[in-house]
């Protein structure tokens, strides 16, 4: 039973990517227009004009947004840390939590996936920051949150053995996400593509990552 229901998470993990390349392809094609600042385009052009102009540009809910993105890179940090620990202590590699290793080789698949998206520019914010056009696609700190954070939660669920104290702590992650992806939204330095761009790779990641860990129990 479980092996099946680890199968469907895998598919529907690859699904989420493939969902995610073939919306990445849309953008650069489907009603591109020349709505961003100097001049720069954007694909689906109506469906992020309208979002962007219901809801503005809010800089305060921007440099919050961003300074709470320092929350999932010492999550990362603190899981780099255990496993470093663990090694360590086990002096062993092989002895390491394979959930942690695993872990370990998902963040290296997010940083890389930053990085692409780095070099190859799909379309620029729909605001300057600074003075200057910045990449915009996928949203980075959506990446981010929505792919640290999840895992966290279930490193949360094997770790945290009290029950009350472990939802406790699951809630305020879930909290945590949604109010991260709802308020870099808000914020209006993303268009809304770019951020269901950065939703769709995080849920294939994720849910990939989830069914390997299974299968590693």
């Amino acid at each position: 039973m479980m092996e099946q229901i680890n199968k469907r998470r895998l598919v529907w993990g690859a699904g989420f990517v493939a969902a995610f390349v073939l919306w990445t392809v849309l953008i650069r094609f489907l009603d591109v227009r020349a709505i961003g600042p100097q001049g720069s385009s954007v694909g689906f052009g109506a469906l992020n004009r309208f979002v962007h102009d219901l809801t503005g540009v809010n800089l305060i809910l921007y440099t919050l947004t961003d300074w709470l993105g320092l929350v999932p890179i010492a999550v990362a940090v603190g899981f780099a840390v255990l496993g470093l620990a663990q090694w360590i202590g086990r002096k062993s590699l092989k002895k390491v939590d394979r959930s942690i290793l695993a872990l370990g080789a998902f963040y290296v698949v997010v940083i890389a996936a930053y990085l692409f998206f780095e070099a190859v520019v799909i379309n620029y914010r729909p605001v300057l920051i600074n003075g200057y056009l910045e990449a915009s696609y996928p949203s980075s700190t959506t990446m981010l949150v929505a792919s640290v954070m999840p895992t966290a939660a279930m490193q949360v669920r094997l770790r945290i053995k009290n029950t009350a104290l472990r939802r406790c702590v699951i809630l305020a992650i879930i909290a945590f996400t949604a109010f991260m992806v709802i308020g870099r939204l808000l914020s209006g330095v993303h268009w809304i593509t770019d951020i269901i761009g950065g939703v769709l790779l995080s849920a294939g990641l994720v849910t990939i990552y989830f069914s390997i860990c299974n299968n590693l129990k």
